[in-house]
This record gives C-alpha cells, sequence and structure tokens, in this order.
C-alpha cells in the first residue's frame, strides 16, 4: 500500500484555521471556505483528505457538519473526520453523509465501552486518534491532559477492537519542527495495526523519515502546506520514490 499524503482542513467558525500546539488563542485564518480548500488538495493529489472539526472537539458535538457534507459533495477523494464525535448519532449522521471515516479521541479516553462497541460496529469506519502531550493522552480538544500514557493506551484501543491510530504528538503540531519519531517507533512497536503520524512535519526529509518506520502507513500535513515550507506535490514525489 502506498504511503499516503493527508492534507488537513481545520475547520472553526466555518472557516479554514490552524492552531499552534493545539491552542485556541494561537490561530491563524488561511481561507474562508473549506469546501475550496478540500477542492484545492483534491485538486493537487491529495489521495485522502483529513477534516477537523475543532469546534466540535471543544463542545463536544459535531458542529461544522454542514460544511463537512459540502466537503463531501465536491471532492471525489475518501474524507476522514474528527472532531466532537462522542455518540453514535453523530457517527452514523457522518458516515451517512459520505464520510469514509470517522475519528474517536475524547470518548475513547472517557467511555471505553463506547469505544469497544464503536469498533465492533463500525470496523475500520473508526480511527482511534490519540493525541499525546508530553508522552500522555490529551482530550476535550486538546484542553485537559490525562494521567493515561500514550502508548500504553494505544495498545489497550488495539485491544478493544480499534483497526487503526492516528498519533499526534501536541507539542510538534503546527510547530515546524519535525515529527516525534521516538513516540511513533514506540506506538509502532506496541501495536501491529496501521498507524498514521501526525504533527510537526516540516519537509520532504520528514515523509522519507516517516516512511522508514515500520507500521506507519502516512501522515497528515497541515501547517507546512499552508504556510508553503514545501508543497503537496514534492511531498507526493517524496512519498513515492
Amino acid at each position: 500500500m502506498p504511503f499516503e499524503i493527508i492534507p488537513a482542513i481545520d475547520i472553526r467558525g466555518g472557516k479554514c484555521v490552524r492552531l499552534m500546539q493545539g491552542d485556541y488563542a494561537r490561530e491563524t485564518v488561511y481561507g474562508d471556505d473549506p469546501v475550496e480548500m478540500a477542492k484545492r488538495w483534491a485538486g493537487e493529489g491529495a489521495p485522502r483528505l483529513h477534516i477537523v472539526d475543532l469546534d466540535g472537539a471543544r463542545e463536544g458535538s459535531s458542529a461544522n457538519f454542514e460544511a463537512i457534507q459540502n466537503i463531501v459533495k465536491a471532492v471525489q477523494v475518501p474524507v476522514q473526520v474528527g472532531g466532537g464525535i462522542r455518540s453514535f448519532e453523530t457517527l452514523d449522521a457522518l458516515l451517512d453523509a459520505g464520510v469514509q471515516r470517522c475519528i474517536l479521541g475524547t470518548v475513547l479516553a472517557k467511555n471505553q465501552s463506547f469505544a469497544e462497541e464503536a469498533f465492533a460496529i463500525y470496523a475500520d469506519a473508526v480511527i482511534a486518534g490519540i493525541d499525546a502531550r508530553d508522552g500522555k493522552v490529551a482530550v476535550e480538544g486538546w484542553q485537559e491532559t490525562s494521567a493515561v500514557d500514550a502508548v500504553r493506551f494505544a495498545s489497550y484501543m488495539e485491544e478493544l477492537g480499534a483497526m487503526r491510530i492516528i498519533f499526534t504528538d501536541i507539542g510538534r503540531d503546527g510547530m515546524l519542527t519535525g515529527p516525534n519519531t521516538g513516540a511513533l517507533i514506540s506506538v509502532c512497536e506496541a501495536v501491529s495495526i496501521p498507524v498514521i503520524a501526525s504533527g510537526g512535519v516540516q519537509n520532504e526529509a520528514d515523509v522519507i523519515q516517516l516512511r522508514a518506520i515500520e507500521g506507519i502507513e502516512g501522515m497528515i500535513s497541515g501547517k507546512a502546506l499552508y504556510e508553503g515550507t514545501t508543497t503537496l506535490r514534492a511531498f507526493l514525489k517524496a512519498a513515492s520514490e
């Protein structure tokens, strides 16, 4: 399976934004129309899009459903969505709207029985989103850090039935300082399911570094693409060489 480069579109208040280290007070707006941004990345060759409902992540319920629905209608590539998905109703609504994968985050740490049931029912249509700050699992739109070890949590999620993990290092997110390869290696060694890397990616060298880690099937990029430290085309080239 080819190594996937997945552009991120973070939506807050209906706009395309990026946060630094998950801090809602450190926001940069990159566009007023998430649909146009989705069409741009799909048109440049993205194999998949990663949509985050930042309002939903913070509020605990889907807040930008219409924008997500419009993105799915506008592009031909698969879409995965995270942020505020904490009920079967929200899961069903997003999947019925054409979303291919839904990412569970906070609910994994706070309601294990829900997580286990979701993995059993939806199989690979559900991803375990593990966001780590200083090695510990963060929840509630990254506003709270738990005492739970992120690597052990990843292993536990596989035990519960997760078929895929997105691992985000919050300290690297939006910082363009390179991915936390040490943490990613530890996660990949702890599980046998595919891992998608997120946080800190800056350039093509990072793609090569991530591809060398057994178990990582792709990476999510936001800030690097929006700030122009590289291009999606360059990322895709590095992923295919």
